[in-house]
């Protein structure tokens, strides 16, 4: 059991940052008005008398929320500043910031220590924290980086309740010996006021020099776009080059009730053709717009990309300072809106798996057929689209990277090197801690989507990580514990094959993990071993969705199936239920 000591009295900084605080000398209000200061310290009563001291050398610690008891590591110290928060007491937002922050870092809960924090004036909250390693004392060479990398390039946000914030210092301590020539994050106050008054002088040039070129630029850009556009159309065969005065029409003027999603890329939109063909609508954001020989890149890329599980491109626009995509519509939404808990149409286990198989079709496709191959590098849940029928199409190419090519000697190169994108929770943590980016990366991503389609659940919740949580309930036989109680009756055999391939896609070692093909052709033996009543019904929801969910999970009969919303234990090697049936 943790005991936490406040070692500041709590009751300093109630009314700071308080307009009354600027008018009266009275001792009580001036405490009140002090900035809260909060040490949070660790009892070592929690370590208990039989702990031997941890060793004086490399400044070893006691991680103080370690699951193991009398576990010494050496930390790495971070301070950060938020720098507008939505909250003026920190107590009551410590859980959700320590699991908003780790998740983020792709580190468990127990590795992050708040030492201390102080309200400054703004209300900025200023806060120093320790990271610690995890199943070892030491971090290694490559994870420092990765971290120093991460916070120091904000390539992190916050939730909207913490704001942004900068990094102060990011402390090596013991570490420093491995990085000679590297010094701690952190300057001296006469460093920062230099740095702060050059930055000052220069931006004011720049931003004489910017408002002239954009000045001249927007002066030109309408006739350039038109000859773009013209150049376009000669070059990209079967996609349509729309105005925008078209896009405003489909989409109501971008009306609000018009959209339907939004991304890294920008706006989606619903828009609606003159020929009365839904679409859906990318508007990409003034800091995502490219130019004009990126952006016709980018179109001939995607105009080559025929596959029945690939989204198709309809058409794009390219004028008014605008970039939009035109995609067909898909009417399900997304993969992720049918196994969130707020679903009114659950997917029944036979949907899911024709959905599974759909998306790697798609992507094998991009390995293998498109020209040239392409990694997608972004696959998740949400990006993969369902149509009228609930065929699976991949989306959002936004990160995309393509595959290596032969050399001169044609010699193909194993990876492409790249700096690290995606979403957490689906990342190839290889990929992560190398930049090295495979295929291989896209079957990590593609084996945690099988996973939530098991369990239901996102890739990362409440500071757990669904891949450690599978492993963990297939190691202890505790499986049916956490599938997902709202596909319906399954045959145990099939959930047992498909719970082996999206756990073999997920293993931390590339060469470990099977490939797309192989994928592939397991999913299509999976289904070939469902009921062939099942069978006919999935071949019916491409005529009919209506009610298909529901009646696949109707059509069970004998013993065969299991219910998902059963628990007791599945034996991972049998696929047997066995033990007392309850309510999951």
């Amino acid at each position: 059991m943790q005991w936490i000591v406040i070692t500041t009295a709590v009751i300093f900084g109630r009314l700071y940052g308080n307009p009354v605080c600027g008018g009266t000398n009275g001792s009580l209000i001036t405490n009140l008005c002090q900035p809260m200061s909060v040490n949070m310290q660790t009892s070592q009563n929690e370590h208990g008398s039989s702990c031997q001291p941890c060793p004086a050398d490399k400044n070893y610690e006691y991680n103080p929320s370690s699951p193991l008891t009398c576990f010494c590591a050496v930390p790495l110290g971070v301070g950060l500043r938020l720098k507008s928060p939505g909250i003026t007491d920190f107590r009551p937002y410590e859980d959700d910031f320590e699991i908003n922050l780790t998740s983020l870092l792709q580190l468990f809960r127990y590795q992050l220590s708040i030492e201390r924090y102080i309200w400054e004036v703004g209300p900025r909250l200023n806060m120093h924290m320790k990271l610690f390693p995890s199943n070892s004392s030491l971090f290694s060479i490559s994870e420092i980086v990765q971290l120093r990398h991460v916070l120091a390039a904000w390539e992190i946000t916050l939730s909207d309740v913490f704001g942004p914030y900068e990094l102060l210092n990011f402390t090596l301590g013991s570490y420093a010996d491995e990085f000679p020539n590297a010094v701690s994050t952190g300057l001296s106050k006469a460093a920062l006021g230099s740095i702060f008054a050059s930055t000052i002088a220069g931006a004011i040039l720049l931003s004489v020099v910017a408002t002239t070129l954009i000045v001249r630029r927007r002066s030109r850009h309408r006739a350039v776009s038109k000859r773009s556009l013209s150049r376009f159309s000669v070059k990209v065969d079967g996609v349509r080059c729309f105005t925008f005065e078209e896009m405003a029409i489909a989409t109501n003027n971008f009306d609000l009730s018009a959209q339907v999603g939004q991304g890294g890329y920008g706006k989606v939109y619903k828009g609606i053709l003159g020929d009365g063909a839904l679409v859906a609508i990318k508007r990409a954001h003034q800091d995502s717009l490219q130019g004009s020989r990126e952006f016709c890149t980018e179109i001939e890329l995607l105009s080559r990309l025929h596959h029945r599980n690939l989204v198709s491109l309809v058409g794009y626009c390219d004028e008014e300072d605008e970039q939009m995509l035109v995609y067909e519509f898909m009417s399900n939404g997304t993969l992720r809106d049918h196994l969130s808990a707020k679903s009114k149409r659950p997917l029944s286990f036979g949907l899911r798996l024709k959905i599974a198989l759909g998306a790697a079709k798609g992507i094998l496709y991009l390995h293998t057929e498109a020209d040239p191959p392409i990694f997608h590098r972004d696959v998740k849940a949400s990006n993969i689209l369902l149509d009228s029928k609930f065929v699976a199409k991949v989306a959002d190419f936004g990160l995309s990277r393509l595959a290596p090519v032969p050399d001169v000697e044609g010699t193909l190169p194993a990876h492409v090197s790249t700096v690290v994108k995606g979403t957490p929770g689906y990342l190839d943590p290889e990929y992560f801690l190398t930049h090295k980016l495979t295929d291989k990366s896209d079957v990590y991503s593609l084996g945690v989507v099988f996973l939530e389609m098991l369990t239901g659940m996102k890739p990362i919740e409440h500071g757990k990580n669904i891949v450690r949580e599978v492993n963990s309930a297939c190691q202890s036989g505790a499986v049916s514990g956490i599938i997902d109680g709202r596909m319906g009756l399954y045959p145990p055999e099939c959930i047992k094959r498909f719970l082996s391939l999206a756990t073999k896609c997920c293993q931390h070692e590339t060469d470990d993990r099977p490939s797309m093909w192989e994928i592939v052709r397991e999913l299509e033996l999976i289904l070939r071993m469902m009921p062939e009543e099942d069978l006919i019904l999935l071949e019916t929801s491409e005529t009919d969705s209506t009610d298909v969910s529901k009646s696949l999970s109707s059509s069970a009969t004998g013993t065969l199936f299991v219910s998902s919303q059963a628990s007791g234990s599945l034996d991972a090697s049998s696929g047997m239920i066995s033990g007392r049936v309850t309510p999951r």
